[in-house]
């Protein structure tokens, strides 16, 4: 059973979230106050997941953040904010946290996310690591073949790697940047920003139900692209 430490101040949002995980077959553990999170510093690797909410009677989830990868944890850390200002989700990022999340939201989308941490660190089915598998595509690594809904993609060779790379990181912001220099090689494959667009255009041609409206490959104003985990 994975293990979740979860900062939060809200007693509604705590009995909510408390019932919600055990019921998904997660074990909970809710600490209230900066202070009390600094207790559990420690014994930190003992959690496969931190769920952090930001702002707290007596400092910030990200004074948690900060403390926990100093301290050379590298335990996946989902932010809970009330605001989806740029600075808070920069600053979340930027200290070390791996997601967010903001108030109010979804179960459905919290437990989306935290199941892709969970895969993406090894801690959830990390057995099968010849494939990626997030929701209705099934990637193997071994053969380089795509399946959308039971028939194969015929993808480019940047095309596949552009896809690894963002259902790597499934429900996560990967910037421009990132996949410019990910998808850049010796052999001289450079990808510059308008190129991308370019084949960002031609992937969600290949995988959406309708491009001009994607449900998973996300483009996220100002920062980059996110892959979302949903079945279309």
């Amino acid at each position: 059973m994975d293990k979740i430490l979860l900062l939060e101040d809200d007693i509604s949002l705590i009995d909510g979230l408390s019932y919600s995980l055990k019921k998904n077959g997660y074990e909970i553990e809710v600490v209230r106050t900066v202070s009390d999170a600094i207790k559990k510093l420690p014994y930190i690797d003992k959690y496969q997941l931190l769920i952090l909410d930001i702002t707290l009677p007596d400092g910030t989830g990200f004074d948690i953040c900060e403390r926990v990868r100093r301290q050379g944890s590298i335990v996946p850390i989902i932010f809970l904010t009330a605001s989806d200002e740029e600075v808070n989700i920069i600053r979340g990022l930027d200290c070390g946290g791996d997601d967010y999340i903001t108030k109010p939201f979804k179960l459905g989308e919290l437990f989306s996310r935290i199941r892709a941490l969970l895969r993406r660190t090894g801690v959830f089915n990390p057995s099968n690591t010849n494939m990626l598998d997030c929701g209705n595509i099934s990637i193997n690594l071994i053969e380089s073949r795509v399946i959308l809904n039971g028939k194969i993609l015929e993808l480019t060779n940047i095309e596949y790697r552009l896809l690894c790379l963002l259902v790597r990181n499934v429900n996560r912001i990967v910037s421009r940047d990132i996949i410019m220099n990910e998808l850049w090689d010796d052999g001289g494959n450079f990808v510059d920003d308008n190129t991308l667009s370019v084949y960002i255009r031609r992937l969600r041609e290949k995988i959406e139900s309708d491009p001009s409206h994607p449900k998973h490959l996300i483009t996220v104003r100002g920062f980059g692209y996110q892959w979302k985990e949903v079945s279309i």
